[in-house]
């Protein structure tokens, strides 16, 4: 997984008025938790967030100090402001090499569904999978083939497993499915090559299948 630096400040007092007071300058007030010793207060500058904060793809963060110390970390929690969405507060957990972390990593579909060819609409569940795993061996993003699915078909969180990490989900939860539109046509060669359906892992086409869909949030 690719990694973020962030250049912090350590801060000494952290009472309401030095917090507005970084706020004003134009710095994030932030908290670094986990490891042996106890939660590290710092600030940073909120363009530092950029590439962390506003944007599809998820990273570890490496935060560095004036001292030379510096930890690898993920992002745990962040506050925006109601009104102007500005950054007010950012908690980080410190990782290390030999503790499994919990990451909600992207998935990337691969393929076109062969529903979709015939007219059907590809709707998606969940944009993100919520995984368990060594920091190092977490993949950027989740590769999901849905080429063989069919309409009414489902593409369920099963069908994505790894060795690399642990799925934090049911293995009822869908993904994606190729629902019906006003524009499915008919191939004429669809039954020459059907899959069969004990080859499509992970798929339903019995709608009644939707009553186990669920999702752990």
């Amino acid at each position: 997984m690719k990694s973020i630096t962030i250049n912090g400040s350590k801060r000494e007092s952290v009472g309401k008025k030095a917090t507005k007071a970084l706020r004003n300058a134009g710095q994030v007030p932030c908290v670094l938790y986990g490891g042996d010793a106890k939660p590290l207060h710092f600030a940073t500058e909120e363009i530092s967030f950029n590439n962390l904060v506003y944007t599809p793809d998820v990273h570890t963060v490496e935060i560095k100090f004036g001292d030379g110390e510096k930890f690898d970390a993920i992002l745990q929690d962040i506050q925006f402001h109601p009104v102007t969405d500005a950054i007010l507060h950012v908690d980080f957990y410190q990782i290390s090499d030999d503790k499994p972390i919990t990451m909600e990593i992207p998935i990337h579909t691969e393929g076109v569904a062969r529903g979709v060819k015939n007219g059907g609409v590809l709707r998606y569940n969940l944009r993100r999978l919520k995984v368990r795993g060594l920091a190092q061996e977490l993949p950027d993003y989740i590769t999901a083939d849905v080429s063989k699915l069919k309409i009414g078909q489902k593409l369920y969180v099963t069908a994505v497993e790894d060795e690399a990490y642990e799925i934090q989900h049911p293995d009822n939860t869908v993904i994606c499915q190729v629902r019906t539109s006003r524009n499915i046509v008919a191939l004429e060669d669809d039954d020459e090559d059907e899959v069969p359906a004990d080859e499509v892992p992970s798929t339903e086409t019995d709608d009644v299948a939707a009553v186990k869909e669920g999702e752990d949030n």
